[in-house]
């Protein structure tokens, strides 16, 4: 005897406490994780990648984008407060963050792609049996909110409304060329020294008693760029 699938739930939810298919709740699964993916996937690989280089930054913004969007989708979607999905990004931040010091670009682009995966998430119908009728983010708006998220990343990458330049903070030994009147002196001895051409300077705290001062550099170099050892002013021990 050939059972049908409303039976075949019933029967596999009496014993092991969880139904066979739900049809259409995994075509609605299927669809947003497709459309997530390929949004997170864009936005990654097209638009972060190809300035920063940073294989690691990518590999984690892609599993942890999909990573946050089955969690949310099967903790509950739409029944999931907003603030609790959004903390999830906080929690993660915390466990593996805090000893890192994250670019602010790298932290964007993480707070973007967790941003889109809990829209593309809890962004799903429910039925209405009473006055039978659908309530919910139609399949057109859900496009059109992961489109604008493409459209932010396109226009802030391939604009100057962002600063792409790096930076990188520099014990300097010579400080009879820190007046400023000698910055031109102090800049073109910078870029003979590191090799590159220096967009600005800003000149810190002086130490005259070692002779030295600190210094942080403005440059524009596409490997350094991502770079988390940027915001390091102190050499690491050991």
């Amino acid at each position: 005897m050939i059972m049908n699938l409303e039976s075949l739930n019933y029967l596999f939810g009496e014993n092991i406490g969880i139904t066979l298919l739900h049809p259409m709740e995994m075509i609605s699964l299927v669809v947003r994780f497709f459309i997530n993916f390929v949004v997170v996937s864009v936005i990654a690989r097209c638009f972060y990648y190809p300035k920063s280089k940073r294989r690691d930054y990518l590999f984690i913004f892609l599993i942890m984008a999909m990573s946050i969007f089955m969690l949310v989708s099967l903790m509950g979607g739409d029944t999931m407060k907003t603030g609790a999905a959004l903390g999830l990004f906080a929690i993660f931040g915390i466990i593996r963050y805090r000893t890192e010091a994250v670019p602010i670009r790298e932290m964007t682009y993480l707070f973007m792609l967790v941003a889109v995966s809990v829209i593309n998430a809890m962004s799903k119908a429910d039925y209405h049996s009473v006055k039978d009728y659908y309530d919910g983010v139609g399949l057109a708006t859900l496009i059109f909110a992961n489109a604008v998220f493409v459209f932010l990343a396109w226009l802030f990458e391939s604009s100057k409304l962002v600063n792409n330049s790096c930076s990188k903070f520099i014990k300097y030994d010579n400080i009879n060329l820190i007046a400023p009147d000698k910055r031109d002196e102090l800049k073109a001895d910078l870029e003979k020294r590191l090799g590159f051409k220096i967009l600005s300077l800003e000149v810190g705290m002086v130490d005259f008693l070692k002779d030295c001062v600190l210094i942080r550099v403005y440059y524009d170099e596409p490997q350094d760029r991502g770079s988390s050892l940027d915001q390091i002013e102190k050499m690491p021990r050991g």
